[in-house]
């Protein structure tokens, strides 16, 4: 028998539908994703930690979950909320529900909501605070729970707790994770490099005892002023090896070179975003989940210059280091979901990464 469950607003709107994945109650900050197909690994991108995610495309489900496309080793994010859930999906490589994937991980599921209603209320208010439950408790019960602070301390959650290696005969990269999803890996693994994992809170130190040749900063969950340790190693780091920074990452990026980020009305999150790069004047299709933003006032003061902007609202969407071989994108080149457009920018990083190499060789011989 199918359960009723709700979804309640701290504004005090109330969706009722139908519960699938976990019986369970779950509070989170309420967001939406346009996202026509991924929802595999929209449900297993680590971005989405202690959110719950509306996905505005009206089916969801149709084609299954697989072992392939996760993101993570699991999902991360606090409830999925959806128009109509598929029970019985048709296609070739798919081994389970969406439903019992979110069973499995004690995730809260509702159906047969107005996602269209939900979108607007979100993108008239800005993000909201959220319950999903299927008890009976009242909504004035449930609109007290929702005073609570939300976590601020999703990265821990998400990240490795330790170093660990992804062998390759290629250049050095140290991957720092704040959430980092698998795409990025694929991509650095396809070109060859000898990838070393570390851990949010790894020091410049320990990044130097490693002896990369370049660094690139993960995509990851939440504010990104809530991950200083973060902020303080990419300073001390900053100009001894190329750099490229994803998303969180950029935002840290920015923030240790002295810029300022903004939290977003309802943030970007889905994989139609139109970004253009000022140097070439063309504009790429992209896959983006933030909700967060460097201030483009903030930059003018630093040793940065904006490199991409967001074509829909303006703001701040790449940055490059005036001194330093540095780089970084707020949207993601590695998509997963997503068009695949901005995939060069690793090719981008990885000649900076070639160029240090040679010039490292070349310093050694003179010694």
């Amino acid at each position: 028998m199918v359960k009723q469950a709700r979804l309640v607003l701290e504004d005090g709107t109330v969706f009722i539908g139908k519960s699938f994945g976990a019986e369970e109650e779950s509070l989170g900050e309420v967001v939406f994703n346009t996202g026509i197909t991924g929802y595999q690994e929209v449900l297993s991108d680590p971005s989405y930690c202690g959110q719950i995610v509306t996905m505005t495309y009206p089916m969801i489900g149709n084609y299954g979950i697989n072992r392939d496309d996760f993101e993570s080793m699991r999902p991360f994010l606090h409830g999925f909320v959806v128009r109509e859930h598929c029970e019985v999906p048709n296609n070739w490589r798919n081994e389970q529900t969406v439903d019992a994937m979110l069973k499995e991980y004690g995730i809260p599921g509702i159906a047969e909501v107005d996602t269209r209603k939900l979108t607007r209320i979100i993108r008239q208010h800005g993000t909201l605070k959220g319950v999903i439950t299927t008890s009976g408790e009242s909504v004035e019960s449930l609109l007290e729970k929702l005073k609570a602070p939300l976590m601020e301390d999703q990265v821990a959650r998400v990240s490795t707790k330790n170093l660990f290696p992804v062998p390759g005969r290629g250049p050095r990269i140290v991957l720092v994770d704040f959430g980092a999803k698998y795409g990025i890996l694929r991509e650095l693994t396809n070109r060859g490099c000898d990838v070393i994992v570390a851990p949010y809170n790894v020091t410049a130190d320990e990044i130097r005892r490693i002896r990369p040749d370049g660094i690139l900063l993960s995509n990851g969950p939440g504010d990104p002023k809530n991950v200083p340790e973060a902020i303080r190693m990419i300073q001390e780091i900053l100009g001894e090896y190329p750099l490229f920074g994803i998303c969180l990452g950029h935002q840290l990026f920015a923030l240790a070179c002295g810029a300022d980020t903004e939290r977003m009305k309802f943030g970007h999150r889905g994989g139609n975003h139109p970004v253009k790069e000022l140097v070439t004047g063309r504009t790429h299709i992209t896959s983006q989940n933030h909700g967060y933003a460097v201030s483009a006032d903030s930059v003018a003061n630093t040793e940065l210059e904006v490199s991409h902007i967001a074509l829909n609202d303006g703001t701040v969407e790449g940055l490059i280091h005036k001194k330093h071989a540095a780089f970084s994108v707020q949207y993601h080149p590695e998509a997963a979901p997503g068009p695949y457009d901005s995939n060069y920018l690793f090719d981008r990083f990885l000649e900076q990464v070639a160029t240090f190499v040679k010039g490292e060789k070349a310093h050694a011989t003179t010694r």
